[in-house]
């Protein structure tokens, strides 16, 4: 919320009233962490936490005001590279403490007005929804946001009118048991309800199952925290139906995802369950001053070096994070380790193990195709002109039960059936082969009916045949319509059909970790220009005539771009390409309009659907997302190729398609030589909203000229589809784009039109028109 400033006096920060634009999120350093660094072949100082030495900021290291250290690198097993930029105390003389007492009473009126307006928030929003909702309850993870938070709500409302749940994953750091043990005692001793909500699967079977979880899939926080939660406090009131204001620490200088959220809001994290965020505008300088001003209880993690605190293995965290990690938790994060290669399906002999681990290449799995442990998929599916080919091993006659969520089954015998979906009626032929039992639908075509029928006739497949009972989808299900043992499903009569329990993802979040159909992550074509990439300057000149050539191997690989991109087809110029030619190709929001059309080649394609945003690749990471079956020439060509592309158009860097980190080395004969060490993706900072609209018709007619869907849908970047939303190419989140669609729709209703209430959202465009058409709009 409040700037702040470096004070050399206290060695602390000093707010100011200035509103903070950016946050580096500046934390505490104390000895520990400078010891597990290696600063102490550097400095002297106490081995004493009582409290800090200095601040840091990411990799910066600030003493008294001043930059006196960076750190670089780094992994799991090495070290990050230590950069001393000066010498802290002269004559190596002892390092000083942050005078916090002093700091704090320099910060106190600021730290005040914060207290005071964030009480009032917790109080009013209390007292406004009381008599609306069952239960408040402070969701306690032991981290530093929320003991600020917990503190924060005790002062704000009577103890006796919330809980404080902590949710256990079973792979919580100790030093978070610790702080949790701390809460749960306070609690006890101040009337407070405190309730530990836990899966009744534990990590060791979570993973066995589900395999390890990765950046594309993230199983692990609805399994082991979210489902168990709703489920617990459906337990303890007694009421299946609960309707909850869950007060969490989210803050929004954590993450760019977290940067769009709204400080109260309906089903953000689970249907018509309020999420209220009272510390979102802070800032974590506020929150240690906060710390420090009531003597609140730290967890020792962050003494130790990390900025957050989570579960050990996380595919989430960072480098640095690791090295610490297995310095401070040796024995458990190698627990996980140990899970990790051996669940996984690739060849860890040797050295490679170690490897895989050191480059992260575990945390870019996308499918069951990783694992050792899954070998088919349980139902697969095929279409012709006539029919919708379900062909499923083993069928589990839950199918039946779990169609209630989409329709009625009429005239069902051992051979065919009627299945309804939206007042459309499907015969469905039915035949058993062996242990596979075959359904041939009757297709009526690409209607929207179809589509929607189909996509969610393969989510109840998918919960039939893999339901491991995970919770899930009764956590889902805004009327708890949904009941299960280990055996059975029962869905209610009452059942709405919302279809919210069908639209996690790919049905069932047990399928979507095993599944081995993946064709997201096919690699064919990813080499397609070549090692030689293409040099943006060779589409600078060939647009000026349509003439220029490089040469060989170069003009083969840009013609291939330019086809790609539609300018050129088969070497010829498209009155795409005139278009572009005409509007100059040096400009942002052009090569965003030719990265909507790039997205659909292959290359791009796979960049598009493996890089994740905020993430550092490198080629060995890279390398193991690409898997075993393609050729290391291959995967050369491919990184080299990018390598060109983006090292040379600031424009792909401006629009966050791709920020190289390279070494680049003059060489006697004039040339370059570039070294690119690792790339990463960032979100378009400033979307144009006719590209964004532009994308929005090529998602549409990649999706079968299905003109009509949800933002939820454009969000949803796991669902198999031909269309390729422009959240996923430019890594918009859903406030931003819900305001570039509300402003389209107001400025060009010819072509769109949106609705967006009750957590409701509903995206048309113009059948009669098409993306040429939004051409004319530049």
């Amino acid at each position: 919320m409040y700037s702040y400033t470096w004070d050399k006096e206290t060695g602390g920060l000093l707010l100011n009233s200035t509103n903070l634009v950016f946050s580096k999120e500046p934390r505490p350093v104390y000895y520990k962490e400078l010891d597990i660094l290696g600063f102490d072949k550097y400095w002297t100082y106490e081995k004493d936490d009582t409290y800090p030495y200095m601040w840091a900021e990411a990799g910066n290291y600030i003493y008294k005001g001043r930059l006196i250290a960076k750190i670089n690198g780094g992994n799991i097993y090495n070290a990050p590279k230590i950069e001393i930029i000066e010498d802290p105390e002269p004559n190596n003389k002892s390092l000083e403490f942050v005078d916090v007492e002093k700091m704090v009473e320099k910060n106190k009126d600021f730290l005040s007005a914060l207290e005071k307006d964030t009480i009032k928030k917790v109080y009013n929003k209390y007292k406004e929804y009381k008599d609306r909702v069952d239960v408040f309850y402070v969701a306690f993870s032991g981290g530093k946001d929320s003991i600020v938070l917990f503190d924060i709500v005790q002062k704000a409302i009577p103890h006796n009118s919330f809980y404080t749940i902590f949710a256990n994953t079973d792979m919580e750091f100790p030093t978070t048991i610790d702080e949790v043990a701390k809460i749960s005692d306070f609690c006890k001793n101040h009337d407070i309800e405190f309730i530990e909500a836990k899966s009744h699967l534990s990590s060791d079977e979570s993973w066995q199952l589900f395999g390890p979880p990765a950046r594309k899939v993230r199983w692990c926080c609805t399994v082991h925290k979210t489902a168990p939660v709703i489920n617990k406090l459906s337990e303890i009131l007694n009421n299946k139906k609960v309707k909850s204001v869950m007060i969490t620490g989210v803050r929004r200088d954590e993450s760019q995802a977290r940067s769009a959220y709204k400080d109260f809001s309906v089903g953000e994290k689970l249907p018509g369950q309020y999420s209220f965020h009272p510390i979102l505008e802070w800032n974590s300088a506020e929150l240690y001053l906060y710390i420090y001003k009531y003597n609140l209880s730290i967890n020792y993690a962050y003494k130790c070096g990390f900025n957050r605190v989570g579960c050990i293995m996380c595919p989430n965290s960072s480098e640095k994070h690791e090295y610490i990690k297995i310095n401070c938790f040796k024995d458990l994060t190698n627990k996980y380790i140990d899970k990790i290669i051996s669940t996984s399906s690739k060849d860890l002999s040797g050295d490679n193990a170690k490897k895989f681990i050191e480059c992260g290449g575990w945390k870019t799995r996308y499918s069951g195709r990783e694992l050792n442990f899954t070998t088919f998929d349980k139902y697969s599916y095929e279409e012709t002109k006539d029919f919708h080919i379900f062909t499923i091993q083993s069928l589990k006659n839950t199918w039946k039960e779990w169609y209630k969520t989409i329709g009625d089954i009429q005239i069902f015998t051992e051979t065919n059936c009627i299945l309804e979906y939206k007042n459309e009626y499907r015969k469905c032929y039915i035949t058993v082969e062996n242990e596979d039992t075959i359904f041939k639908i009757e297709n009526f075509g690409r209607t929207k009916n179809t589509i929607e029928f189909i996509s969610l006739f393969k989510a109840i497949l998918a919960k039939s045949q893999y339901c491991i009972n995970c919770g899930t989808c009764i956590a889902e299900c805004p009327n708890k319509n949904i009941s299960m043992t280990k055996t059975t499903v029962s869905i209610s009569n009452n059942c709405t059909r919302c279809h919210l329990c069908l639209k996690i993802l790919n049905g069932c979040l047990y399928y979507n970790s095993i599944k081995r159909r993946d064709t997201m992550n096919i690699a064919k074509g990813i080499d397609r220009y070549l090692s030689v990439g293409v040099n943006y300057n060779w589409i600078r000149e060939y647009m000026k005539e349509f003439l220029y050539e490089p040469g060989n191997r170069k003009t083969d690989s840009m013609f291939t771009f330019l086809n790609d991109a539609g300018i050129t087809q088969k070497r010829k110029i498209t009155d795409f390409g005139q278009f572009i030619k005409n509007q100059g190709i040096d400009n942002e929001k052009i090569w965003a309009l030719l990265l909507c059309n790039l997205a659909y080649s292959p290359a791009f394609h796979w960049y598009i659907k493996n890089i994740t945003f905020d993430n550092k690749f490198d080629e060995n990471s890279l390398s193991y997302q690409l898997g075993e079956d393609v050729s290391k020439k291959v995967k050369n060509d491919f990184w080299n190729g990018f390598k060109i592309i983006l090292t040379t158009n600031e424009y792909f860097q401006k629009i966050g398609f791709g920020i190289p980190d390279v070494d680049i080395k003059q060489l006697s004969s004039g040339d370059k030589r570039i070294k690119m060490n690792s790339l990463t993706r960032h979100s378009w900072l400033n979307p144009d909203p006719i590209v964004i609209l532009y994308a929005l018709y090529k998602f549409a007619e990649n999706c079968g000229q299905y003109y009509q869907f949800t933002l939820s849908r454009l969000l949803d970047h796991n669902t198999d589809s031909n269309g390729i939303s422009p959240t996923e190419i430019f890594g918009i989140d859903r406030d931003t784009m819900e305001k570039l669609l509300q402003g389209l729709a107001i400025q060009y209703p010819e072509y769109i039109s949106v609705s967006f209430t009750h957590d409701l959202d509903s995206i048309i465009l113009r059948e009669d028109k098409t993306s040429k058409d939004i051409l004319g709009l530049f």
